[in-house]
């Protein structure tokens, strides 16, 4: 066999290989093992985080007044106005279209019950009101993606300091709130971090520790604190919600079926029907 012809042969297998197996070994992305059961087992040792929490509402109320983040002087004139049309009674919920509140907003000013559920390499954020508030916290020792897809809650890698839960976030949408109330924030506009630390102060009481930076809205990094209840009771156990719903009255088609009948909307809010 010619050198000529070998050389072509050995190309085409290559390529041929290229083709059946796809990218190189390195490229490939990695898989999740099967946890052991020791990795099971060590979940006990992480702090009692079980239950329903429930925010201190009235401490959000606090901080919008006393807390306020350091914007940029652009950005701090908008909030005035939005203060200001807050005050006469005309406020603009931020919140429209049933969009999820995303990050950071759901930490920040939800008035709604989450809970925690721990599992081998990961923390999971289950959220009431909307089947869209979920957060993943990676805990397994991974690193950030080089250039992840920009979602709600962003990207979440967390690590354990005794027992406090550090979070680094990033990947998350411009066009999600940094908000102190349902009628008052910004979009983060991009290159935001957020990072939290979540502790247990007491019994049935925890902390979230937030440091946000956004550079195109925020003077500096923002420091603040919210803070949740421990529930146990059933009454407060997280229900089904679908934001959605409530943009639709409840009706029977022309064969008689139950059905969904959309209602009137404006500007993302519901008119009220005629009395």
């Amino acid at each position: 066999m010619s050198g000529v012809l070998r050389a072509s042969l050995l190309a085409a297998a290559s390529l041929l290989a290229g083709l059946l197996v796809g990218p190189s070994e390195a490229a490939v992305d990695p898989a999740d093992r099967a946890p052991t059961p020791a990795e099971w087992t060590a979940l006990a040792t992480l702090p009692d985080w079980s239950g329903v929490w429930t925010p201190d509402i009235e401490d959000q109320f606090k901080r919008a007044r006393t807390d306020i983040p350091p914007w940029t002087p652009k950005v701090a004139a908008e909030m005035t106005a939005m203060a200001a049309a807050e005050k006469a009674g005309k406020p603009r919920g931020i919140f429209l279209n049933c969009l999820p509140e995303g990050m950071p907003a759901w930490m920040l000013v939800s008035h709604n019950a989450l809970e925690f559920l721990f599992t081998p390499g990961r923390v999971t954020l289950l959220g009431e009101s909307d089947g869209g508030r979920l957060r993943r916290i990676y805990t397994d020792g991974r690193a950030h993606s080089p250039d992840p897809d920009p979602s709600f809650h962003g990207e979440s890698i967390g690590h354990w300091e005794g027992d406090t839960l550090v979070v680094d976030t990033i990947g998350v949408l411009p066009e999600t709130f940094i908000a102190t109330g349902e009628a008052l924030g910004a979009p983060n506009d991009g290159d935001m971090r957020v990072v939290e630390r979540l502790h247990l102060v007491g019994p049935n009481t925890m902390h979230d520790d937030l440091e946000i930076t956004a550079p195109h809205v925020l003077a500096a990094p923002w420091r603040t604190t919210r803070i949740y209840y421990r529930q146990r009771g059933r009454k407060n156990e997280i229900v089904e919600g679908a934001c959605l719903q409530g943009s639709f009255n409840e009706a029977h088609d022309a064969q008689g079926h139950a059905v969904f009948a959309p209602v009137a909307q404006d500007d993302g809010n519901v008119v009220p029907s005629p009395r």
